[in-house]
């Protein structure tokens, strides 16, 4: 056989086309790090979603919650809360973009990482440029792309569910953790 054809046959045979192109920016340890610069404490506290919690998040935000637990840490500074350390995965186009959203004491948006970029376009939403319209959003901002959140051509489906996954974490802050 041809190289060609060994190239067609062996991703058909495994399920797929390979990408190649999966990037890890951050562990959790040096996402946190990055949110939260100067020395905070981190706990663990991640919450089970009850049904009723997970409907009411979706009614809230008008974004889909698709996994019932949600990784998060307490953040803190001296003993004092610091805020809220979350990491959570949307859909890029065809893959899954791991992210971090870090949180103010009053639930604002202090800092957006993104952990593990696995599509092959699209990455253009880590430049700090795009992820800084986030910061200081709360709960109850629009949060639509090409409104208040610009997008990035070549980028939109990476850009549409970042902007989806901030807007739901928000409703998950005012709706599970705040209380």
């Amino acid at each position: 056989m041809s190289g060609r054809i060994h190239h067609l046959i062996l991703p058909a045979l495994v399920g797929g086309s390979f990408h190649g192109y999966a990037t890890t920016y951050h562990t959790v340890e040096s996402a946190q790090k990055a949110c939260f610069p100067d020395g905070t404490e981190f706990t663990p506290a991640d919450v089970k979603l009850t049904k009723e919690q997970m409907k009411a998040i979706e009614q809230d935000s008008g974004v889909r919650v698709r996994l019932d637990t949600q990784k998060v840490w307490k953040a803190s500074r001296g003993g004092q809360p610091a805020g809220w350390f979350i990491v959570d995965e949307v859909l890029g186009k065809h893959e899954y973009i791991t992210w971090a959203l870090a949180l103010k004491a009053d639930g604002s948006v202090q800092s957006i990482e993104v952990m593990d970029y696995r599509e092959t376009y699209g990455y253009e939403i880590r430049n700090a440029d795009w992820r800084a319209q986030f910061l200081g959003k709360k709960h109850g901002a629009k949060l639509k792309l090409d409104d208040d959140i610009r997008n990035v051509s070549g980028a939109t489906l990476s850009c549409r569910h970042i902007t989806d996954g901030v807007k739901r974490l928000l409703a998950f802050y005012e709706l599970v953790l705040k209380h």
